[in-house]
């Protein structure tokens, strides 16, 4: 009878047309059809397209999660299908056959059957409505193809970001166009597209298709994305807090693993090193000082020829003893590695014939481009598993061989722009803003199998969906060294995490050459006197460098470099050299909070720099401040970026209070402050309810350092996983590491977990 019951309530909710989810699920709209694919309760993939089976194609490059129906159920009546989990619900809306069409309409009517949709949260709130669809053929090198594009409804207090790397120098892409393809020539800083991105209304967009696209957020009451190259049109939906989008993002794209603890101390880097005399001197240099410092970094030409892949006996006569040098003063070594080849080269011939390189539509290698000045030099094609493979073994063995810790993988927009170009996969068009991700994780497989305990360290000058899992420090390219530019990379940078990468960074000083003169009308804050070796007659450069290292400081790397005769902390004159010195101490005093909150991303995914309306939700004055931004969950840094500026006006958001980190001085959230910012100092608060571990002073991480003290700011309850490990291995992702759980009770005014460290209790 029970059984009887069973099979009665089973058929019964058939009938009413409610069912458990598929995974995979198409519906047809007229001819239109629709994928609906669930991967988590607060994820689904659309995809649309006019052939049934491109719906229900898998995703494209980049995704590494297997869909999952689990919590999902699916019903279906005269109004559409709905698809309802606790995370989301997903309306598709019943599109009745249209009638027939007018006189107008027969000559403006889309060729498209209609589709819409609406997606809401837990909450059963709307927070997401496509409206339209497109499909509009054209050809594209050579390929009879589409323009493909999908449009959303916006509100006008609704506010975007992400969509990777754009220097324009504005947080919020409200009201814009991005140009979403990678792209080392924009004006204003090399553009890197991560089609990801986030909006204030409690939802992600992740946009699946590689090919040059271009986004139109909030432009006349709705966000339009248009694709140059595609036959459908696919696209995940991610609901919930910022935190959780970016734990989605993880989910579908790869985890950000924890990089060398070397990597949050200080990168010493020049344009370039010309010898391995020179190397060693500026080391030994950084030792006799006390100055802390982890990595030394060979730049480009260290080889005899471009691809040859090689390292220049005449410049470095014994790389492997340079590093044991390195290595026993507790420093590492990265060494740039290209993958252009010039056609006298060594190896140029041999990929030639294997078919490796980037090709023009005649089927022939591409020797450079002949529209700009990078004129000379093949690209191998790392859309082929083969020569990914031959480029890291070459690599292998002919350069870290002798000893370099890791590579830095220069030009993997490519430089060798694709456009009207072939991959081995096909149109460079087609496939336009994949190759740093190809190329960057072929490189970091065979580093995996090479050293399979040792985690990797990239530095990497582009990025596509994923990239994040390689092991990748990203780096906004060769910008200028002026103040202008400086100014932009913070909401760059933020846009940049927001899309899922948290370790971004710059040219500490900018990349370019540096003029020799000055435009500047205002004294300086510093004696250039003494730096004229490096500087000329720019005299407030020593100024400008040190503020972009105070910035720095509060990055997530920490990286100097330039196209300079020197660039490191005692070469700007005496007066930034103290100024610098100070921060750097202060950059190692903070390794074990950054390092604590690397572990938070690794297992969260959420970025530890972030603007700050992700924090500060409910406050409407942050949705656009771009030159202030959250460092970990306690610090809020304003970078000073004008010359000759000694005070700030700094916004504290509403919902907290705030602590001057030089003085302790206490100020209440929802309002605008003037801050002191002396040259020995930018703008910086900490949060009320904020624990701060501060590590002992550290020549390098290859020390074991302690914790000097705890810094706690009280006002509220707070908590702080205090995380360590061995700071090499991989050992992290089996569980091998040591967390502290630190709490303080603001109403006892006591802090639980800290054993025998110090306690300072701000204003106590």
């Amino acid at each position: 009878m029970q059984l009887k019951h069973l099979f009665a309530a089973i058929a019964a909710s058939i009938l009413a047309g409610s069912v458990m989810a598929e995974p995979l699920k198409v519906l047809d709209r007229n001819g239109s059809y629709v994928g609906i694919e669930t991967y988590a309760p607060n994820i689904v993939r659309v995809t649309l397209a006019t052939n049934r089976d491109l719906a229900a194609s898998a995703p494209g490059y980049g995704f590494i999660a297997k869909s999952d129906d689990k919590g999902f159920s699916h019903k279906s009546d005269e109004k559409g299908d709905d698809f309802v989990s606790g995370g989301l619900s997903l309306h598709v809306n019943a599109q009745p056959w249209p009638k027939a069409p007018s006189m107008g309409e027969r000559y403006f009517a889309p060729s498209l059957p209609p589709v819409s949709l609406q997606v809401s949260n837990a909450k059963g709130e709307t927070v997401l409505k496509m409206n339209g669809w497109e499909m509009a053929p054209h050809e594209v090198n050579g390929e009879q193809t589409f323009q493909v594009g999908a449009s959303f409804g916006t509100s006008p207090d609704e506010h975007f970001y992400g969509l990777g790397q754009n220097q324009e120098g504005i947080l919020d892409l409200r009201g814009r166009t991005i140009d979403c393809k990678h792209w080392y020539d924009a004006p204003h800083g090399e553009t890197v597209c991560v089609p990801f991105m986030l909006s204030n209304k409690g939802y992600g967009i992740i946009w699946d298709n590689p090919s040059a696209t271009k986004v139109y957020p909030g432009i006349n009451g709705r966000t339009l994305w248009q694709s140059n190259v595609g036959e459908r049109v696919s696209y995940f939906v991610i609901t919930g807090t910022p935190d959780e989008i970016w734990a989605g993002y993880a989910k579908l794209t790869g985890k950000t693993p924890i990089p060398p603890k070397a990597a949050f101390g200080l990168i010493q880097s020049k344009a370039r090193y010309a010898s391995q005399k020179e190397v060693e001197e500026v080391a030994e240099t950084y030792q006799a000082k006390k100055y802390p410092l982890d990595i030394m970094v060979v730049d480009w030409f260290h080889w005899t020829r471009m691809g040859q892949m090689d390292i220049d006996p005449s410049q470095f006569p014994d790389p492997t003893g340079m590093n044991k040098k390195l290595h026993a003063m507790g420093l590492q070594s990265i060494i740039s590695i290209w993958p252009r080849y010039e056609t006298a080269g060594r190896y140029f011939n041999e990929l030639d014939q294997k078919g490796y390189f980037l090709k023009n539509k005649d089927g022939k290698t591409q020797d450079g481009l002949p529209f700009r000045s990078d004129r000379t030099g093949a690209l191998i094609d790392s859309t082929n598993p083969e020569a990914r493979k031959w480029f890291f073994e070459k690599a292998r063995d002919n350069i870290l061989s002798h000893g370099f810790d890791y590579p830095w993988l220069d030009e993997t927009e490519p430089d060798l722009v694709p456009d009207g170009l072939f991959f081995k996969i096909g149109s460079g068009d087609r496939y336009r803003n994949l190759y740093p991700l190809v190329h960057v994780e072929g490189f970091a497989d065979g580093l995996r199998e090479y050293r399979p305990n040792k985690r990797s360290l990239i530095l990497a000058r582009a990025a596509y969906l994923g990239s994040q899992r390689t092991g990748g420090l990203f780096w906004s390219s060769d910008i200028l060294p002026s103040w202008e530019a400086l100014k932009r990379q913070v909401p760059t940078g933020l846009n940049m995490t927001a899309s899922g990468f948290a370790y971004w960074g710059n040219d500490i000083g900018g990349w370019q050459w540096l003029p020799q003169t000055t435009t500047a009308t205002k004294t300086p804050l510093l004696d250039p006197s003494d730096a004229r070796e490096t500087v000329g007659q720019n005299h407030d450069y020593p100024e400008l460098h040190t503020r972009w290292f105070q910035y720095g400081t509060f990055l997530p790397t920490l990286r100097l470099h330039g196209d300079r005769k020197h660039t490191e902390i005692w070469a700007f004159g005496k007066e930034a050299e103290a100024v610098m010195a100070k921060f750097d101490r202060l950059r190692y005093q903070l390794i074990p909070y950054i390092y604590s909150q690397a572990k938070r991303t690794y297992d969260t995914g959420s970025p530890f720099m972030r603007a700050l309306w992700v924090d500060f939700p409910q406050d409407p004055k942050v949705a656009n401040i771009g030159d202030q931004y959250m460092f970990g969950p306690a610090f809020l840094v304003a970078p000073v970026t004008e010359q000759a500026q000694t005070e700030k006006e700094v916004y504290l958001p509403a919902g907290a209070d705030w602590y001057n980190f030089w003085t302790n001085e206490k100020y209440a959230g929802g309002q605008t402050v003037k801050v002191a910012a002396p040259i020995d100092q930018i703008p910086v608060f900490v949060k009320a309810g904020s624990i701060v571990p501060m590590g002992a002073d550290i020549q390098s991480t290859a020390s074991k350092q302690a914790i000097a003290s705890i810094k706690v700011y009280p006002g509220a309850d707070a908590d702080f996983s205090l995380y360590d490990d061995d700071g090499v291995s991989l050992d992290y992702q089996k569980g091998k590491g040591s967390t502290t759980k630190l709490h303080w009770n603001n109403s006892t005014k006591v802090l639980s977990g800290a054993g025998n460290i110090q306690v300072n209790v701000i204003g106590k």
